[in-house]
């Protein structure tokens, strides 16, 4: 099955695609059911319908080509409940119903009287050269938004300033808040005059009311661009660092938790289920006040992973349940949290990680506001479509609805369920009735947004009337586009069932890399439970051990006999590369920096993840015509060669010996040798064209054999060759998304030696088939 091209049509990945029939078959499969559902994936030919759609009255379920239809009679039949419902126009055949469109987009009778809310929360306790550069990009950004969309404004120090906006003289006014306190909505809503939260527009009301109602309500504090991008750009350039004297060895005063508190109980009082963004810019830890990460003086450093796993991280628990609940007020009203660290220090990101996590909101980190990284991901996350429309869905709601011979079992991505109307963490362990739905609150969806749904097998063939030997999957994506619609994406998807006793044909259906990406998923997951990491790295060997006994060919006791089928070759070398990276290994990485990585992998889509998991590596040699793909292994790396690696948070750009002594030369600058400057140029251009689609922007490196920057490489390398023994050969072909790579070269006669203590792939892969062919089963 061409797994690519499927994506393509449904934006959803499965691991495999064609169900076992019963519980037990599911369970010696090893790999869960799950699928990888990427909603708003780009689709230039995605039909959309101007109209309500047709549901089921039943099980809510929408019309779809999966749906038995009966024209004499007008009549179609919901594959999800059976239940028989009429068809909306006699005698025609909806174009729902049509066998090429099994996801459809819709845009709803119901339109939303809010455009987005972008509400800016700045940090003011930076140092000239970061403020400025902050206030820059800021500015920039606001020129970016279209002129409908509504825009706030909060500065933080000791205390938070809330900016009052289109005045018509043009005058700079803020209320100032006590940054050492919380404030509840209605202590808030007091000090800023706003009206009671019940008095909201509805969408029956005149165009002239709406407006006259929303120019009203929070006006003095969130206008439209349109009306106060002047006043707001007076403001931000009149800005200066917080006036509060830092004594020496101590920390500034920062309230973050308080701006943050503020700015979130503002967007509830304001615009409760509008799809609105907090954007905070935060350039170091929270030392004053609610949600305090760290205390002022800096003979107390910020906490480790040490620290936090051993109980002795002093203001962490307080912190994160701080956050936790900010979040869930977040969610709940579907407003998003977007956070942009310009720090060499942490700043509490750990901590925060709900803010982003329940909303789906952007993570940007870079070392200061100064790096091109926080310049172009800002300039990124406004990025518009061919309409001019900003790429994001808005307070968005997932729906699932499932045969009856499925069960959802949870999701595991950004979003927080909705399942028995109570909010839940990211993943819901509750088991639906037969025929019932699970929901999640995304808040924020974008292109790349993906979101893994687990699933297990119900054991109810019985069901009469049903379609026992397929299985349908429909996935409702309902949420707020920028323009002000509110649209429904609608996917529905069958698969068969296999007749039991069959379950060894299972292997052909079987997708390696959204197993791989999945499993990561779930490995993730149970480290932010606290799983340690040892018992985590056992319970994916076991899962690689038992797919492999189950579709492997061996003979018992003979390791060398051991064979995978193309259909699996992938799937140990991503278990092996996922064991070692910073996904699951903390050392070397502190907790700020360590949610980043995570964070990041949950929001991305298939490729993305693959990339995190196992980069890429491009070969650049002199004499060849084009780069080819290598071996991401200590053979590939040779003198007279160029490397090209992206790890998809690292672009890095690495010169061999000899090459690297051709360029301290100057070789490139001389007339004779332009071939040799268009070659080191080669990989830079390519480089740029990886860096086009990305957000975050990568960290781009340059660097040389032997360079201290090169430990970036040699850590995602395959150790083939390392201090402890070098390898007599080495022989492999990979076929996958990124096309096929073989290489085979003798150990002592190329590559380098890497110093590591990590297992090589092959003895990783010894071991495992040892543990195969020795296995009882």
């Amino acid at each position: 099955m061409d797994f690519n091209s499927i994506e393509d049509i449904d934006n959803v990945r499965l691991t495999w695609n064609v169900f076992p029939t019963t519980k037990i078959d599911a369970t010696r499969l090893s790999v869960p059911i799950a699928s990888l559902y990427t909603p708003l994936r780009q689709r230039e030919d995605l039909p959309i319908l101007h109209e309500d759609p047709v549901v089921c009255r039943q099980c809510q379920g929408i019309l779809n080509p999966y749906c038995h239809l009966d024209l004499t009679i007008n009549i179609w039949n919901c594959p999800f409940c059976n239940t028989v419902n009429k068809l909306p126009v006699p005698d025609i055949i909806p174009l729902q119903c049509q066998q090429e469109f099994t996801t459809m987009e819709y845009v709803t009778s119901r339109r939303n009287a809010t455009p987005p809310v972008f509400l800016y929360v700045i940090d003011l306790c930076l140092d000239d050269e970061n403020l400025s550069n902050l206030i820059e990009s800021i500015l920039t950004s606001i020129d970016l938004l279209p002129e409908h969309v509504l825009i706030g404004l909060i500065t933080f120090g000791k205390n938070v300033n809330v900016y009052e906006l289109g005045n018509q003289d043009v005058s700079i006014n803020s209320l100032t808040f006590n940054g050492n306190k919380p404030y509840t909505l209605e202590q808030i809503e007091s000090i800023l005059g706003l009206l009671p939260n019940s008095l909201v527009v509805k969408s029956s009301q005149p165009a002239q009311q709406k407006s006259a109602i929303l120019n009203y309500r929070g006006s003095r504090f969130v206008q439209p661009v349109s009306l106060c991008q002047y006043q707001l750009r007076m403001i931000l350039e009149q800005i200066l660092k917080d006036s509060f004297p830092i004594k020496r060895h101590e920390r500034p005063m920062r309230a973050t938790g308080s701006a943050v508190n503020i700015a979130l109980n503002l967007l509830k009082s304001c615009f409760d289920q509008t799809g609105s963004h907090m954007l905070l810019f935060s350039g170091g830890p929270c030392t004053y006040g609610p949600g305090m990460i760290v205390d002022v003086p800096f003979k107390e450093p910020l906490r480790s992973h040490k620290d936090i796993q051993g109980d002795t991280a002093k203001h962490y628990k307080k912190a994160a349940a701080f956050y936790d609940n900010l979040s869930t007020l977040a969610a709940v009203n579907g407003h998003t949290v977007d956070i942009f660290v310009g720090s060499y220090d942490q700043v509490g990101l750990y901590e925060m990680s709900p803010l982003c996590e329940k909303t789906n909101g952007a993570v940007v980190l870079s070392d200061s506001f100064t790096t091109v990284i926080f310049k172009q991901s800002l300039n990124k996350f406004f990025s518009k479509d061919n309409f001019g429309f900003l790429e994001m869905g808005l307070n968005a709601t997932l729906d699932l609805k499932v045969s009856k011979n499925l069960k959802i079992n949870g999701m595991i991505g950004h979003g927080v369920s909705l399942h028995s109307n109570k909010e839940k963490s990211s993943i819901s362990d509750t088991e639906i009735g037969l025929g019932g739905t699970t929901a999640w609150k995304l808040c924020n969806v974008t292109p790349h947004s993906s979101y893994g749904i687990y699933f297990e097998i119900a054991n109810n063939t019985s069901s009469v009337g049903l379609d026992n030997n397929t299985a349908f999957i429909q996935y409702i994506l309902y949420y707020q586009h920028p323009s002000g619609e509110m649209r429904l994406k609608v996917t529905t998807i069958a698969r068969n069932m296999l007749a039991p006793g069959s379950d060894s044909d299972i292997g052909e259906y079987f997708d390696q890399e959204a197993a791989a990406v999945l499993i990561a998923r779930e490995a993730i997951n149970k480290s932010l439970k606290n799983v340690e990491t040892n018992d985590l790295l056992l319970w994916l060997d076991k899962i690689l051990i038992d797919l492999c006994i189950k579709f492997g060919e061996y003979t018992k006791n003979i390791a060398e006999s051991f064979k995978l089928s193309i259909k699996f070759s992938l799937f140990p070398q991503f278990i092996y590369h996922l064991r070692r990276s910073q996904f699951l290994q903390m050392f070397n990485n502190s907790p700020d920096e360590t949610l980043f990585y995570r964070h990041v992998f949950l929001s991305e889509d298939t490729t993305n993840s693959l990339i995190m998991i196992q980069p890429t590596l491009m070969a650049y040699d002199i004499e060849a015509e084009e780069p080819e793909p290598v071996l991401l292994d200590s053979l590939s790396l040779k003198p007279d060669r160029i490397l090209l690696l992206d790890t998809f948070f690292h672009i890095l750009i690495y010169h061999g010996e000899t090459i690297a002594t051709w360029k301290s030369l100057g070789y490139q600058d001389k007339e004779d040798y332009q071939y040799f400057k268009d070659f080191l140029n080669l990989p830079r251009q390519d480089a740029g064209e990886l860096l086009y689609d990305r957000f975050p922007l990568p960290r781009f490196v340059d660097c040389n054999e032997g360079g201290s920057q090169a430990r970036f490489l040699y850590s995602k390398l395959n150790p083939s060759n390392n201090y402890k023994s070098l390898a007599d050969s080495f022989t492999t072909a990979v076929t996958g998304t990124f096309g096929t790579i073989v290489g085979g070269a003798n150990s002592n006669a190329s590559g380098a030696v890497i110093l590591t203590d990590d297992v090589s792939l092959q003895t990783f892969m010894e071991h495992v088939q040892r543990a195969v062919v020795k296995s009882t089963n």
